[in-house]
């Protein structure tokens, strides 16, 4: 396969290293790879199955390094239980979170989506860009360890128009600091927001629930969503509302508080507004910290929103990397991206890609490395 590495490959200056290793095959009988990015005390491993972030091992306050995202041990898991499933860890597109209907429309022809949840399309569809094999570059250099993957999605896939490339790339710095950037470019209108679904529980994968985990996001308003999760196309302010989490927040304080858009998700499962930015403007987007662990994740990114996903739908029936079994609220994932429904929304920021226009986006996962008391 054009760009993967040599079984076992190891590409290393200075402290960052990227490794790739065999990871199994695809159910189409093509090789998958597990990259290990490593630089300083974190260490990153990424499958070229789904983009998927397998695994994110960082020290604690006293120093114990242990795996703080969920997902599987081995390849059958993710091709048997994560799409339909949690998405653990992976890279989503054409299209992040959920179109109505499964349909949507661009100069004035309309496009018809499998349809994967209920009426509507998630995630791409139900052989997203979570079920692909992307092809790889390393990236690495004296500052970092980085994989790049490459993905070219064929016109009318999973009822798409254009042919899309896409290129994310990861990178891990000797700031312990997760750097995912993505690019895509099309040859006719389409649409695109891709995020990746990794799920964060800061004492532990397989630890038991986050709602004693303290969040802060910095956004003033909220989408609120109709009886299949898709948002109603008003912003309504945070305040006054279990939806304000911009000051430091325990997720499970008001987790039952009743709230008729908590009951709808089953928990927090909406989009918050961040607002504008500019095409390469960071701003940050959410601070989540354990206090049990001392652990600190900050998320930053040039996305107008991110989706809180406080993992109600984990019920007990998948086993994690670690052995154990994940129940509601064992995870939360953080999804940086732009809104729901946006093509069908007139009043939300637009996803049409058109040719010669390239669409860019980062996000930085930021985990300090070195977090000792004192």
């Amino acid at each position: 396969m054009p760009g993967q590495p040599a079984a076992g490959a190891t590409h290393a200056r200075g402290n960052a290293a990227a490794v790739a290793e065999p990871f199994g095959t695809a159910p189409d009988g093509t090789p998958v790879d597990r990259w290990t990015l490593s630089n300083g005390p974190v260490t990153v491993r990424v499958l070229t199955y789904g983009g998927i972030v397998q695994s994110v091992e960082v020290p604690d306050a006293g120093g114990r390094v242990t795996n703080v995202v969920l997902g599987f041990a081995d390849l059958a898991g993710y091709v048997e239980h994560n799409n339909p499933g949690p998405y653990f860890g992976a890279l989503i597109g054409r299209f992040g979170n959920r179109l109505a209907g499964g349909r949507f429309t661009v100069d004035g022809r309309t496009h018809q989506l499998p349809l994967n949840e209920g009426p509507n399309t998630l995630h791409g569809g139900p052989e997203g860009f979570d079920r692909q094999v992307w092809t790889t570059t390393d990236v690495s250099d004296g500052e970092v360890a980085g994989v790049r993957l490459t993905l070219v999605s064929p016109a009318g896939h999973q009822g798409f128009p254009g042919t899309l490339t896409t290129v994310v790339t990861y990178t891990l710095d000797a700031a312990s600091r997760l750097t995912v950037h993505y690019e895509a470019t099309t040859d006719a209108p389409t649409v695109v927001n891709l995020t990746n679904h990794t799920y964060w529980n800061l004492s532990g994968e397989g630890s038991g629930n986050v709602h004693g985990h303290v969040l802060q996001l910095d956004a003033e308003g909220y989408l609120p969503i109709d009886g299949t999760l898709i948002p109603t196309g008003e912003s309504a302010p945070v305040e006054g509302t279990p939806f304000d989490f911009r000051t430091p927040t325990a997720i499970g304080d008001r987790l039952r508080a009743g709230h008729e858009q908590l009951v709808r998700a089953r928990g927090y499962d909406h989009t918050w507004v961040l607002g504008p930015t500019g095409e390469e403007e960071l701003r940050r987007a959410a601070v989540l910290h354990d206090p049990a662990s001392g652990r600190t994740l900050t998320v930053a990114t040039t996305e107008p929103g991110v989706q809180f996903y406080s993992g109600n739908f984990l019920d007990g029936t998948l086993v994690g990397t670690g052995g154990r079994v994940y129940r509601q609220g064992d995870g939360v994932a953080l999804e940086t991206q732009h809104f729901p429904d946006s093509p069908n929304q007139p009043g939300f920021p637009s996803t049409e890609l058109r040719p010669g226009r390239t669409y860019r986006s980062t996000t930085v996962f930021e985990l300090p490395g070195d977090v000792r008391a004192g």
